[in-house]
């Protein structure tokens, strides 16, 4: 952890949502013009697209039914751990992005699924903001999650989660339900092993409950909407937060636990802003009286 150079981090399983909650945080930093540099997970895999799709298949041939890019052979750990040290020790640190799509590629005139050079961090920014997969991880050779300042889990309820992996990979990738089953049942050793461990070393936790059935993910024909959901947000430590401010300012809460809160789905991105602005204000502050204490 770091005054100078703060850290925060989403971490969430592939379909958990947390691109929803990156959207609420550029917003909090475009309003409160904070320069943050953005590292996205995937770019900390360790194969591109096609060299993935041929080591799952050599994988497979070998007997290895759970290939996945949830474990730790399939990312770099130690690079990502590296990044989040180097920054919080003075704001540096190397970085490259993974090319999604043929739009995000078209700048770099590479292929989609490849990962661009790397780089170092532009000088100069107020904090590190990172969203993926590891954010928390720890193993006995890494511990990420000992570096960031925030960091905030992203975990629907498992049936959920897969509704929203499969709506996206289907409709967004198009992935056949089968193809997409297949994934799921893959990683999920790796998910067990690596992914839900996380969620004991985050700071705040978001759990999205749909109030609808969603007893049979595969045969979903559309992801629950939040207004059909509920949002359940644990604190590690309560201690600081203002519940009954919360409470106040958001229609449809309540308390399940003396350290969560309970919010309609309709109002996370409002109690995600009530939440999280306030860390901002105290990161930045607190970083103004170090870098002028120097």
């Amino acid at each position: 952890m770091s005054v100078r150079h703060p850290i925060i981090a989403i971490t969430g399983s592939s379909g958990a949502g947390t691109t929803s909650v990156t959207r609420t945080f550029e917003t909090i930093f475009r309003r409160e013009g904070v320069n943050a540099a953005v590292i996205e997970g995937d770019s900390f895999h360790r194969f591109d697209r096609k060299e993935m799709k041929q080591r799952q298949a050599e994988a497979e041939r070998a007997g290895n039914k759970n290939f996945s890019h949830f474990g730790a052979e399939n990312n770099l750990f130690r690079e990502l751990e590296a990044l989040f040290r180097d920054y919080g020790a003075g704001g540096t640190g190397r970085r490259r992005k993974y090319l999604h799509d043929t739009e995000e590629a078209a700048p770099y005139k590479q292929d989609p699924g490849t990962f661009t050079a790397w780089e170092d961090l532009a000088p100069g920014t107020d904090l590190l903001f990172y969203e993926g997969l590891h954010g928390a991880v720890v193993t006995p050779e890494v511990n990420v999650a000992e570096h960031p300042d925030l960091l905030i889990g992203v975990v629907p309820v498992i049936n959920l989660e897969w509704i929203q992996k499969l709506y996206r990979d289907k409709t967004m990738r198009g992935y056949s339900t089968e193809a997409v089953t297949d994934t799921i049942l893959r990683r999920m050793p790796d998910y067990v092993n690596y992914i839900c461990p996380q969620f004991t070393h985050t700071h705040v936790n978001f759990q999205r409950v749909p109030m609808v059935d969603t007893s049979n993910p595969f045969i979903a024909r559309s992801i629950p909407t939040a207004d059909e959901s509920m949002v359940v947000i644990r604190f590690a430590n309560p201690k600081g937060i203002d519940f009954q401010y919360l409470l106040n300012m958001i229609d449809g809460s309540w308390m399940s636990r003396a350290n969560t809160i309970v919010v309609p789905g309709g109002k996370m991105d409002l109690a995600m802003q009530l939440i999280f602005t306030p860390f901002i204000w105290r990161m930045m502050e607190r970083r103004k009286a170090a870098q002028n204490a120097l």
